[in-house]
């Protein structure tokens, strides 16, 4: 129904700046939310930024208030999420997930997301 492709990450150093993308296609009318989550080894996959489809709440991870933005470009079905003071600690794996044609109660919550991009993988140095 979704497919979900990710892009932009790499290598950055600490301090640095990094934007992900998170392109959408095929049946996004019925996305309710977008969310990136990541896992980095030996951890639990967690929420960084989520937000509702039509951009009226947005959440994101204690630790990265302040430093990171999440936004949805409707007319390009694109998801994005501005790193900006990046720190050692937000090496991982990011996912781009979107929870399609179902309800969902809570936005950090990895388990009501149905569909999942590939991973882009950030690593700061």
């Amino acid at each position: 129904h979704v497919q979900l492709v990710e892009s932009g990450g790499g290598s950055v150093q600490a301090g640095g700046s990094l934007r992900l993308a998170c392109a959408a296609s095929g049946r996004t009318s019925g996305i309710n939310a977008f969310g990136w989550f990541r896992q980095a080894p030996g951890k639990e996959r967690e929420v960084v930024a989520a937000t509702w489809a039509n951009g009226d709440r947005t959440h994101y991870h204690d630790s990265v208030k302040g430093r990171f933005t999440i936004w949805l470009d409707n007319q390009k079905d694109t998801l994005y999420l501005q790193m900006n003071s990046v720190k050692f600690e937000d090496t991982a794996m990011y996912y781009c997930a979107a929870a399609w044609d179902k309800d969902i109660s809570s936005l950090d919550d990895a388990n009501q997301y149905n569909y999942w991009g590939q991973g882009t993988q950030v690593t700061v140095s």
